[in-house]
């Protein structure tokens, strides 16, 4: 079993930053990736980063060259530093735990909520 919390979320204005913040917890060295998706109202939930425990990363498109994702293994958490935030960025933000094996394949925090105020 994997727990994660997610900090960080906020109002924030557009064109500023955000910091969010995932604790991870459990087993840990069964996760293929931790990760950050996002799901705005009326809107499929979707990737936004994700990242190894060797530092291999993936971005939505959308996201590229504004948001990265980092990770701190010896705390086992990881960071979403996000930037030049806009109105369209606006939505629940989930850290996810992808697992290497076993069921669930996926854990899930509870969500923190973004807002960027136009």
């Amino acid at each position: 079993q994997v727990q994660l919390v997610e900090s960080g979320g906020g109002l924030v204005q557009a064109g500023g930053s955000l910091r969010l913040s995932c604790a991870a917890s459990g087993r840990i060295f069964s996760t293929k990736y931790l990760g950050w998706y996002r799901q705005a109202p009326g809107k499929q939930r979707e990737l936004v980063a994700r990242i190894t425990r060797g530092g291999t990363t993936d971005y939505a498109d959308s996201v590229k060259g504004r948001f990265t994702i980092d990770r701190d293994n010896a705390k086992n958490t990881v960071y979403l530093q996000m930037n030049s935030l806009s109105h369209e960025d606006t939505a629940v933000y989930y850290c996810n735990a992808e697992m290497l094996v076993g069921s669930p394949r996926d854990y899930w925090g509870r969500g923190t909520q973004v807002t960027v105020s136009s």
